[in-house]
């Protein structure tokens, strides 16, 4: 997907008024669908509770709570890219409590070209984490596929009489005449294994 056909969820956590209304009219500009509003904390944990989310804008202080601790607490979730909003005269002492956790803080007032800028800061910041997910899954992947091999040696040692090194060299050698991953020739052994196992219990 090219970046221009990125969208992002968006999620603004914010009382009634000028800055629930510039976001409400900026985000679709800048390629946020859906974009969902709530008034306060409680609303939004609720339904965080049952969607995942890009962006979440926090406009600090909020009906139930002043929103700092629950800023901190959206990114506890990996993906999630936090904007909080606060009053200029606060924004020194709350940006330091909170950017160590990788919340963005911009003070208000404020004014639509700085929400956009914002806005394409936390587009860069979600590519990256999207980038960071994917590694992570491919370290996960890899580690799946060693767990895999490792089960299909043993299957082959018990089978054919081979030793560790024979059965690794046996399964990369398949893997490389037949153009598949070592993740499918050991899936095949085990299955085998498997069923060979089924068959001998069942005349057994």
């Amino acid at each position: 997907m090219k970046d221009a056909e990125l969208v992002y969820s968006a999620l603004v956590v914010s009382p009634p008024g000028k800055v629930s209304d510039a976001l409400t009219e900026l985000l679709p500009e800048a390629r946020c669908t859906p974009v969902k509003t709530v008034t306060d904390a409680a609303s939004a944990r609720r339904l965080l509770a049952e969607i995942e989310t890009d962006f979440v804008f926090v406009n600090s202080p909020l009906p139930d709570e002043n929103g700092v601790r629950f800023a901190g607490e959206l990114t506890e979730s990996g993906g999630t890219v936090v904007l909080l909003l606060v009053r200029a005269e606060s924004l020194g002492e709350i940006d330091e409590r909170v950017s160590r956790r990788g919340v963005f803080t911009l003070s208000k007032p404020t004014s639509k070209p700085a929400l956009a800028e914002a806005v394409r800061w936390m587009r860069a910041a979600r590519e990256r984490l999207r980038r960071s997910e994917k590694k992570t899954l491919t370290l996960e992947e890899k580690m799946a596929e060693i767990r895999l091999v490792n089960r299909a040696k043993w299957a082959l040692i018990a089978s054919r009489g081979m030793d560790e090194a024979e059965a690794h060299r046996w399964i990369e050698k398949q893997a490389m005449d037949r153009s598949v991953t070592r993740g499918e020739i050991a899936a095949e052994i085990i299955r085998d294994s498997d069923s060979q196992q089924g068959k001998e219990s069942s005349h057994g």
